[in-house]
């Protein structure tokens, strides 16, 4: 487990960047009783990471990359390596926590503490929904 200074320098992030991801709700550390410091397994060091470089690489927006938590399989949103070979890829229409609930997974970290899960309540925006009067609401 690392504290958020060990983390920063891991992710080369700074502290306050990497407290934001958790105030989304992107992240979700564990607390250290005594202390309540942030306490950061591999697991959310790697979250962070992807995350990092869907905002800053990949140009998401915070809604975006949201919306894409919801809407997008675990497998695909985190880059994973062993995809095939985990039965979230062999159900890519049914959220990640309930085929653990059934069988294995490959994921490596806890439900509660991933960026999915975190987001599973969110609700989804209608990007595309037709506006009062414009083109798209005529077809209808």
């Amino acid at each position: 487990m690392y504290l958020i200074n060990e983390v920063s320098r891991k992710v080369e992030l700074s502290q306050k960047r990497i407290r934001e991801y958790e105030k989304e709700g992107f992240i979700r550390p564990q607390r250290e009783t005594n202390t309540n410091n942030r306490l950061y397994s591999d697991f959310e060091v790697s979250q962070i990471k992807r995350i990092n470089f869907l905002i800053h690489e990949r140009g998401f927006t915070l809604a975006c990359l949201r919306n894409l938590m919801v809407l997008a399989p675990c497998w695909n949103i985190f880059d994973c390596a062993q995809k095939r070979s985990c039965a979230a890829y062999a159900e890519p229409h049914r959220c990640c926590w309930e085929i653990r609930g059934r069988t294995d997974t490959l994921c490596p970290g806890p439900c509660a503490r991933c960026a999915v899960y975190l987001n599973r309540d969110f609700a989804v925006e209608r990007v595309l929904e037709p506006a009062g009067d414009g083109p798209l609401a005529r077809q209808s």
